[in-house]
């Protein structure tokens, strides 16, 4: 099983790893390019990383992707394309996640969820960081 990757027009719109997706060794799924990098950590019993911190360096980033991990709970994802029309929903339930990469998005939440959030900082607010934008349903 392989993670689900939706893209429209040779971009790509979001990853999603399912709960019950199983790895032997660590694996990234993004490009390595990705300004976010979204994978499984896998190790045997008795590993051991050394000490370690990771080297600092200036990024520029020009897009804000954010990650979901679903803890408890149903939330459908829609997902629509530049122009606003629904490419597709993602129904997602404990254990899954989703990272979206690029476009506009909407949540659905089904059955009350709690879900980990993650994105790049710094967090300047809802009036500069969200755009309500009027889509085709």
């Amino acid at each position: 099983m392989a993670i689900e990757v939706i893209e429209h027009a040779g971009t790509r719109y979001a990853e999603v790893i399912r709960a019950d997706l199983t790895v032997d060794r660590t694996t990234f799924f993004s490009p390595a390019e990705s300004s976010f990098q979204f994978g499984l950590l896998a190790h045997g019993a008795g590993y051991s990383e050394p000490p370690h911190y990771h080297q600092p360096f200036v990024r520029e980033i020009n897009d804000l992707q954010q990650m979901f991990v679903v803890q408890r709970g149903i939330v459908a994802i829609s997902l629509f394309d530049d122009a606003g029309k629904l490419l597709q929903e993602i129904v997602l339930h404990p254990g899954d996640a989703i990272v979206l990469i690029h476009g506009v998005h909407a949540i659905r939440v089904i059955e009350d969820l709690q879900a980990i959030s993650v994105k790049q900082g710094p967090f300047l607010g809802d009036a500069q960081d969200k755009v309500d934008v009027e889509v085709q349903r």
